[in-house]
This record gives C-alpha cells, structure tokens and sequence, in this order.
C-alpha cells in the first residue's frame, strides 16, 4: 500500500489528474510513468531532508528529458535521437527531492505567445477551455493551473513565462539573464534566452529556483554568482522597499482591466510613484528584429530543406528573418545597450516596478486582432508587447495573478509584474509573497467545468 504523504503518493495523485483533464488542456505532449513512479521510490527511500522531497513537475518539451526526443514544439525534432541524459535544471530539482512527470506542449520552437500549436494542437486555459494559454511555455502555465502537477519549467525569450502566467492564472518566475542555466535545452534566441518556474504559490516558486541555482559550465553565457537563497526573504514584508508603477507604454498599451490589476497590487504595497522609461517602443522593436534575425539563423539549414515541415505561424516569421539587413539587427543592438542603461538609472530610485503584463485576458483561440491603446494589433504577436521591453534587458520579474479585473471575463486572471535591477530576485519574491499574503494575489486550481 502506498504510504500517504508519499512521493510515490504524490505522482499517483498528478498522473491521475493529467489523465482525468489533459484530454480538455492538452498540456502534456509526453507522459512519463514509469519514470516518475521510479523517481518517487528512489525519493521516499531517501534519508536526508530534501526541500522540494514529493513535489511534482514537468517540463516545456524544449528541456532535455533522458530517452524521450526533445520536441521544441515541433515536427522536425521528432527525426531527431533521444536526449543522453536530462537537462541541468532537471537533474537539480530531481536532487532536491522533486518528480518529473512530462513533457508539456508549446508554440513550435518557442516562436509564439498563444501555443496554438499545429503539429501537436492548442493548449487550452483551465480556466476557459475555449481560450488560449499563452505562450510559448503554455503547457507549462496550463498544468500548473489545471492542478496537474506543483510546478513546471518553461523559458522566457520575450515574455514566455509571464505571458502564459498571466492568462493562467499562475505564478512565474523570469530570473535575471544568465542567472540560471540553459544546459540541456533547445535555444530559440541565445542572447535573449531565460529558463525559470511556474507554481501556484510563490514559496514553491522561490523554493524552486533556489533549487536551480549554481554555475554550469554548459552554458557559456550563465553569470556565475554566489548562491542567494531567496526562501528568507519570504517573511519580510514590502514595507521599507521603494515600489513604483511603469506608466507610459506600459499604461498606454494595456486595456483597462490590466491597468485595474496593476493599481489593486500597487494598492495593497501602498505605492503611488509613476516611473516613465524612455523610448520602450524602440526597445520593443529592437526585441523583435534581434529575435527575428537570430532565431533564423538558428533554423536556416531547416529552411533551405525543409520549409514545409515547420508550422505555418512559425515558418513566415523565420524566412523574414533571414533576410533582415545586418546593419538592421546592429541598430538593433544598439538600442538595447542603450535602453539598459537609461533602466539602471531608474533604480536608483526605485527597488521594484510594476506593470501589467498582458495587455488583456486570455483571447478566444483562433483570435487574429486585438483593439489595443486605439489601435488594431495582431493578436499573437502583441500578447507580448508588455513583457518584450524587460527579457530585452534582462531584467528578474514575477508575474503574479490578479483575478476580476475585467467585467467582461471576471473568472479570468490578468498578471502583474514585479520587476527589478539585475541579480534582486528576492525583492521580486518578496514583493510577490507580500501581495499573495494580502490577497491581492491567488492561483486556484481551475475547475475544469463544462461552463469554461
């Protein structure tokens, strides 16, 4: 009999839960039993006090899992062998004492916002099955939120982690750029390229990433730094932090449902302050073209052989990257190098930012425009358009989920994010769990209803 409180327990409780709900989220592409259930063992058989010991999670199918093919979400990858062996952030958190389960579905090679995948279909919201996750990491926010399993893994190029956290209902961690490594996973954009955790309470999320932390020599661009545990900073309230608001584009280009979470948050911390960052629309488009230029270069010999298997909303995007001017994506860099300087300056006067960071709540899948700041935008390209100007410069964040903002979709989330200088992570946890305290913040597991 399987002792209560097991990790052996734990998983028969997540695999249970994937298979009674997955066939209506879609979150999974790959489902790991065997393994899992192994793990589980090896973990209840364990002496020691491990601080993640029975958790349960899975991963976005671009990290390495040992003997299962590493997807990135698309078609072309299946031809490829089996991963040797787990990615660095795997093996860590299996070392603390937690269980993968999975792998979880994403927009192919993590070109996207909204996982409305073609080759493997649409993650759908636990909150509203007819709406979309988010993305690229959206099989990441979704399991999280349907209750599949504690916590998950998914990247950030561009706002990968916080958008589906946003319209999940969820909460995600960005680190700082080279703060955690990228072993073992499959890249999309190097230079703009985050790995960090979704959960549904901020202690699992600080545990967790302080799991992962430490240097590996995998990953050319990680930083190394000491390890900061950031578990402490916890129980310290938000009192004594300078906290401000991001007005400007981050006001001008939410609706305002998202500008309603951003002042109930910034309502309980007591701050009022506005910050304006200069030219974030340039920086927002300095994103795009380095994005667009490195991720083709990554994938032209797919290109030039093998256009065809790429997924349609994936493919038109790269071929346009490949053609960008080099003298276009040097511009490019230019302006992100300058952007970040003119954002360090602002902390100097401030510890912590907020900003929304979706522009609305989860669109209908399938949903081709947006009405945004008096103007029509391409859905899948503009969920992003609030978290673009801070993967651009690397800065931590954590989206945390507000929920009954918009009157039209009141049992929808939309996230804030939290947001600080490089290397503080643990004033964007500290905030966070000083918001999930008040209970500004929350992420209930969905009810999975027929009426979503």
């Amino acid at each position: 009999m399987t002792a209560p409180g097991s990790a052996v327990a734990a998983v028969q409780t997540a695999l249970s839960r994937v298979q009674a709900t997955d066939a209506r989220v879609n979150a999974f592409t790959a489902v790991l039993s065997g393994r899992a259930l192994a793990t589980a063992a090896a973990v209840d058989a364990h002496p020691a006090a491990l601080p993640l010991r029975g958790r349960t999670f899975a991963v976005k199918n671009l990290f390495d899992l040992q003997g299962v093919v590493t997807l990135a979400g698309s078609k072309i990858e299946r031809d490829r062998a089996p991963a040797l062996s787990d990615a660095t952030l795997v093996r860590r958190l299996e070392a603390a004492g937690a269980v993968c389960v999975g792998a979880l579905n994403m927009d192919e090679y993590a070109y996207g916002f909204t996982t409305e995948n073609t080759h493997y279909g649409p993650t759908c919201n636990p909150h509203d099955l007819g709406r979309i996750s988010g993305g690229s990491s959206g099989g990441s926010a979704a399991a999280v939120a349907a209750g599949q399993v504690d916590l998950t893994l998914g990247s950030d190029t561009n706002g990968s982690i916080r958008v589906p956290a946003s319209l999940c209902g969820v909460f995600g961690l960005k680190p700082t750029f080279g703060r955690l490594p990228r072993s073992g996973t499959y890249p999309f954009v190097a230079s703009l390229d985050h790995l960090g955790p979704f959960a549904r309470d901020v202690a699992t999320l600080a545990a967790a990433y302080d799991a992962m932390q430490g240097p590996d020599a995998g990953d050319p661009a990680q930083v190394r730094r000491p390890l900061e545990s950031t578990l402490p900073a916890l129980a310290l309230a938000a009192d004594g932090l300078r906290i401000g608001v991001l007005g400007g584009w981050f006001h001008d280009m939410a609706s305002p449902a998202a500008r309603t979470a951003v002042q109930r948050v910034a309502a309980a911390l007591g701050s009022d302050q506005v910050f304006h960052w200069p030219e974030v629309d340039r920086a927002r488009a300095a994103a795009f073209v380095i994005t667009n230029a490195e991720g083709a270069a990554l994938h032209l010999p797919d290109l030039q052989t093998r256009a065809a298997d790429f997924d349609p909303m994936t493919r038109d995007r790269f071929l346009a990257g490949a053609l960008l001017p080099a003298a276009w994506v040097q511009q490019a860099q230019r302006v992100r190098h300058w952007f970040a300087r003119r954002v360090a300056e602002s902390f100097n006067e401030v510890d912590v930012l907020l900003a929304p960071a979706t522009p609305c709540t989860a669109p209908s899948i399938g949903t081709e425009w947006l009405d945004i700041g008096g103007q029509r935008l391409p859905a899948r390209a503009s969920m992003g358009l609030l978290t673009q100007p801070i993967s651009c410069i690397g800065l931590p964040a954590v989206t945390v989920p507000v929920w009954g903002c918009d009157p039209d979709a009141p049992h929808l989330p939309l996230g804030v994010q939290i947001i600080a200088a490089p290397w503080r992570e643990d004033l964007c946890l500290r905030v966070a769990r000083a918001v999930e305290a008040a209970g500004i913040a929350q992420a209930p597991v969905a009810q999975m209803t027929d009426a979503a």
